[in-house]
């Protein structure tokens, strides 16, 4: 029996939607960055995209533990001389939700072609509201990442 190796034009991407609300910044990161490597499927191919399309709603409203709304620091910097900037999570979030989650997914995924092809199947609202209603992304349940974690509705 040979090994199986997914071809590209023979992988199906669905949608999926995560409400973010209470989540954890980092457990969520890790399931996100799980399935858009596509590493949940059986087909799973190292050098095939074979990850899903993931919306992430609400992320506005995640957090972090502990004094990490203070302490977690994120660093940029412009390419001049003392050009260095830094912010914490709380004032990232106030200026930008979800650009946090963004940074942590990014990190989890693989450097390179593949993983640039990756990231843009990630979309991350602050709000309630995307456009992304044609695609038909089904309601993503990820247990266990907090106590309030979004129950899967009972008509699917």
């Amino acid at each position: 029996m040979s090994t199986f190796s997914a071809k590209p034009a023979e992988v199906v991407h669905e949608w999926f939607v995560i409400d973010a609300t209470d989540k954890v910044l980092g457990r969520v990161a890790s399931e996100v960055a799980l399935r858009l490597r596509g590493k949940h499927k059986a087909i799973y191919t190292p050098h095939v995209d074979t990850g899903d399309f993931i919306v992430i709603i609400n992320a506005s409203q995640l957090r972090v533990t502990g004094a990490k709304p203070i302490d977690k620091v994120y660093y940029r910097h412009s390419g001049y001389p003392g050009g260095i900037t830094a912010t914490n999570f709380r004032d990232m979030q106030a200026k930008h939700p979800g650009r946090a989650l963004e940074k942590a997914v990014k990190g989890m995924l693989p450097k390179g072609p593949l993983g640039y092809a990756m990231i843009k199947k990630l979309k991350v609202y602050g709000g309630a509201e995307h456009p992304h209603t044609a695609q038909q992304p089904k309601v993503l349940d990820i247990a266990g990442i907090s106590n309030n974690a979004v129950k899967r509705e009972a008509a699917q």
